[in-house]
């Protein structure tokens, strides 16, 4: 991470290790909501804005109001950064942002570039095309920088996807699903992705790697069956080429709204050694 005049290192203890997080300088990774712009992901509608209509009230100083009051409708899943939980396959309600942990996280950041499905041992169910990309548990581990500190354990993990080479896949590249089990034995709870979903976009329904995540058995669709309910996972997420691969303290950031989804804003703060 780029040096700042105005970094101001705090002097933190994290798994019995004292170690060194730049908190005046978050870097955002948050995608913007585009209003009125249609969505790729999902089939969803596009998210909009409108000045609010009541009464007399036109909710626009444009147009004479005393301020501005607007009505937004969106699709967390389709529409920016969100953050779901595991109730996002479950009969059973869980609000994602009571999830979200309200402390800064130990993480990692990541960059690997998928492997197509074709020349890879790994997969997924049901199995993937031979032209889909797979961020693959072998990616994973040659990707995973050393820990500052022998102690320090990653409690969210960043992966950032760069371009396959060749012809781009037709759908977005996807966890399989031994990446997703390398990233619950490492202890990672909290996982963001660049990508518009953990797992393939059209895979008849089956979410491999986000049952493997949250710990819910297959065809399950019982919340107390998850065993990793405290588990998240952010979806396109906008992680910059200006941030190096490398270890970080994550906040994870949303509004108070009901759902298995929210949208949410990751902000990353340099960590290093005291």
């Amino acid at each position: 991470m780029a040096s700042s005049e105005r970094a101001q290192w705090a002097r933190l203890d994290i798994d019995g290790a004292g170690l060194l997080a730049d908190l005046a300088a978050g870097v955002s990774l948050a995608r913007a909501v585009q209003f009125d712009t249609p969505q790729p992901w999902f089939g969803a509608a596009p998210a909009r804005s409108a000045p609010l209509r009541s009464g007399h009230f036109n909710g626009e100083v444009a147009q004479g109001a005393s301020c501005n009051c607007r009505v937004v409708s969106f699709t967390p899943h389709a529409d920016g950064t969100h953050t779901e939980c595991a109730a996002h396959l479950t009969i059973e309600a869980l609000d994602a942002y009571r999830v979200i942990p309200q402390r800064l996280l130990p993480a990692v950041l990541l960059s690997v570039t998928p492997s197509p499905a074709s020349a890879s041992p790994e997969s997924s169910v049901p199995a993937p095309h031979e032209a889909d990309q797979l961020i693959t548990r072998a990616a994973l581990e040659r990707a995973w920088p050393r820990a500052l500190v022998p102690r320090l354990r990653a409690r969210a993990a960043i992966i950032r996807t760069r371009p396959p080479a060749g012809r781009s896949p037709e759908y977005p590249p996807y966890l399989s699903q031994e990446a997703a089990s390398a990233l619950v034995q490492r202890g990672v709870l909290h996982l963001v992705l660049d990508v518009p979903s953990a797992d393939r976009i059209d895979d008849g329904g089956a979410l491999t790697a986000h049952r493997i995540f949250f710990g819910l058995p297959v065809h399950s669709r019982a919340l107390p069956e998850a065993q990793r309910r405290e588990a998240t996972i952010t979806e396109l997420a906008l992680i910059e080429e200006s941030l190096t691969d490398g270890w970080y303290l994550l906040s994870l950031q949303s509004p108070a709204i009901p759902g298995d989804a929210v949208p949410s804003r990751p902000v990353l703060y340099a960590l290093r050694t005291a």
